[in-house]
């Protein structure tokens, strides 16, 4: 975990089969309940979002409405 990563908890961590700084997904427990779950990247991007908005796309996600996204 960075620097910049202090203070977040740790949740999974995407791809994992190298160091190239793979994206991950973390708890802010200092953020404010809008913005307290937090997705990484490798290329330095942050997406902040609610329980309730992650609990929503983690929803469609399992009933199948990603599945066009991933590649085969």
């Amino acid at each position: 975990m960075t620097a910049e990563h202090h203070g977040l908890e740790p949740v999974a961590t995407f791809c994992g089969q190298c160091n190239c700084g793979c994206p991950q997904l973390f708890v802010d427990p200092a953020a404010p309940a809008d913005r307290r779950i937090l997705l990484t990247d490798d290329f330095g991007q942050r997406v902040q979002m609610s329980r309730e908005q992650f609990a929503a796309l983690v929803d469609e996600a399992k009933q199948g409405t990603l599945d066009g996204l991933a590649l085969p």
